[in-house]
């Protein structure tokens, strides 16, 4: 089976600047979605998309190929991680290199480990579908969701006002890590959903969107505590955590 990484990493962030190869932790972020994917053995090619030449060096440097750089047309901000995808299948298919699987993965979500894309893969081809989307729960119900209209707070969905909690219904949304789908699946319909995309349930602690530096400091804490509590359990590391943000405040 002939299967296909692909990291996009697209140079010139803006809110967090070289973002895709910031240090997080001790080395670049991106490190680690090359290494989970490396390190899985789910893959023929781990390569990274991207249009800057110093995001290249640093992926091929942990073993990612970049065998082409981004068209100009896939490197602005209004370019999709779909048209991201059929630009490098596209590319390669022109090489003679044709995959049946194809796992995007962003180049800012450290959580993502081979244990968890070999799940992730193993559910895919044992069912019928034809992509994967990792999800996390709310974190709170959508249905109590308020808006500021004319600088009052108004509930967007008053039938829900007293609704109990545990009686609405569960919602989702996309964790923002990876994606696995066929390739046929991408170039027929576009989307990384279709009708025949099966959820993969994340738990809330291996998810952090990173779109600012607060969100990064969070992240970081959040890795910290995950890897203390792997290696020497839950109270060791309850107290790493205290002494992170003991420094934090100095």
């Amino acid at each position: 089976m002939k299967n296909i990484a692909i990291i996009t990493a697209r140079g010139g962030s803006k809110r967090i600047p070289k973002k895709n190869i910031k240090d997080f932790c001790g080395k670049p972020i991106i490190a680690y979605s090359i290494e989970a994917a490396l390190t899985s053995d789910l893959f023929e090619t781990v390569m990274v998309s991207t249009d800057s030449e110093e995001i290249a060096e640093i992926a091929k440097y942990y073993g990612a190929s970049v065998p082409f750089l981004r068209d100009a047309s896939t490197s602005n901000d209004f370019a999709t991680t779909v048209d991201v995808l059929k630009e490098v299948l596209k590319k390669y298919q022109s090489r003679g290199k044709f995959f049946e699987w194809i796992c995007c993965l962003y180049p800012t979500a450290p959580f993502i480990t081979p244990k968890m894309l070999k799940e992730a893969m193993d559910t895919l081809i044992d069912s019928t579908a034809e992509s994967l989307m990792p999800v996390v729960q709310f974190g709170y119900p959508p249905q109590r969701a308020l808006k500021i209209e004319n600088g009052r707070l108004e509930y967007i969905y008053p039938e829900y006002e007293s609704t109990r909690s545990q009686d609405l219904e569960i919602q989702y949304h996309d964790c923002g890590q990876f994606y696995i789908c066929k390739t046929k699946a991408i170039e027929k319909y576009g989307s990384l959903l279709t009708s025949k995309t099966i959820p993969f349930v994340v738990d809330e602690q291996s998810v952090q969107d990173i779109d600012n530096l607060s969100d990064w400091h969070i992240a970081e804490m959040k890795y910290i505590f995950q890897k203390h509590k792997e290696l020497f359990g839950e109270k060791n590391a309850i107290s790493k955590m205290s002494s992170v943000i003991a420094d934090l405040s100095d």
